[in-house]
């Protein structure tokens, strides 16, 4: 049985703050039983789940990426670990054994939906795991095999190079990254090219472009770019344009056109501007709130 956060008003999503434990920072604002320091590790699957609380049967909120920093705060003796993603600041549990030293820090970016990653540099070999869009590496070396450059990384194993891009790099036209998800199913708390949800499509695609965004829709539509007057119907659109609902949040393709991760076809699809807006206005998630432009 998880204990509840310490303070009401701190969102458990993003701040490691409960009742029994809370992260060193939060020493004076919170009331805990006790305040850790953060452990750095890294995410060494392929994916992993994080869970609002230490049950598999609980709904994920989100997925860890390999490569990706996890603070630990705490290991449980039932193999559960709790901490707080360093790229998105997302709080959870996940197994521990998803967990790895923290190593140097990495260089590089899965930047296309999926790749595998090898023993070593040839593709003959069984891979060692399939790596997801955002997905982060150290790479130390380079080779070529049979015309094929790869890049070899710093854990011995090695990556099609071309499917990788340094950490600083950014793409021009990131709408264009989410259109290559099209057709990926929906998955809720989805965060990789085998399963996404709305909010997730848009953090990963839109992190191709430079923007640093939050993981959930609610976060998203607070702050991410800058708000669009909705107060008179709809602006004047353009591509890339984030629209919101309660829970819900799409991407402008073109000004007629909506792209995003939906319980509705169960994928990642493109519809009609306008029909999209009646439908979903017409479900649960209601009118639309709010659009930001990046």
């Amino acid at each position: 049985m998880t204990s509840e956060p310490a303070a009401p008003s701190l969102d458990r999503r993003i701040h490691p703050v409960r009742a029994d434990l809370a992260a060193s920072r939060y020493r004076g604002r919170v009331a805990a039983e006790r305040f850790v320091d953060p452990l750095a590790t890294r995410i060494t699957a392929a994916s992993a789940p994080l869970r609002p609380a230490p049950d598999a049967d609980r709904s994920i909120d989100t997925e860890a990426l390999y490569g990706e920093t996890f603070d630990l705060y705490e290991i449980r003796d039932d193999g559960w670990a709790w901490g707080q993603l360093a790229s998105d600041g997302y709080v959870g549990y996940l197994p521990a054994g998803a967990l790895g030293e923290a190593g140097l820090p990495a260089t590089h970016r899965v930047c296309v939906p999926r790749s595998y990653r090898y023993p070593e540099a040839e593709l003959k070999r069984p891979p060692l795991s399939l790596l997801s869009l955002g997905a982060r590496v150290r790479v130390v070396g380079a080779a070529v095999t049979r015309g094929l450059d790869y890049a070899l990384l710093d854990d011995g194993s090695a990556m099609v190079a071309r499917h990788l891009r340094p950490l600083g790099e950014t793409v021009a036209d990131w709408v264009a990254v989410a259109e290559g998800l099209l057709g990926t199913p929906y998955l809720w708390g989805g965060r990789t090219s085998l399963g996404l949800d709305c909010s997730a499509l848009v953090q990963l695609a839109a992190a191709e472009g430079g923007h640093v965004l939050p993981r959930d829709s609610d976060m998203q539509e607070a702050g991410a770019g800058e708000a669009l007057d909705i107060s008179g119907g709809l602006p004047e659109l353009a591509r890339g344009d984030l629209l919101f609902w309660k829970g819900h949040v799409g991407i402008l393709r073109d000004p007629a056109t909506l792209l995003h991760a939906n319980g509705h076809t169960m994928s990642v699809a493109c519809e009609p501007l306008e029909a999209a807006l009646a439908r979903i206005s017409a479900t649960e998630w209601g009118a639309l709130t709010a659009c930001r432009r990046l």
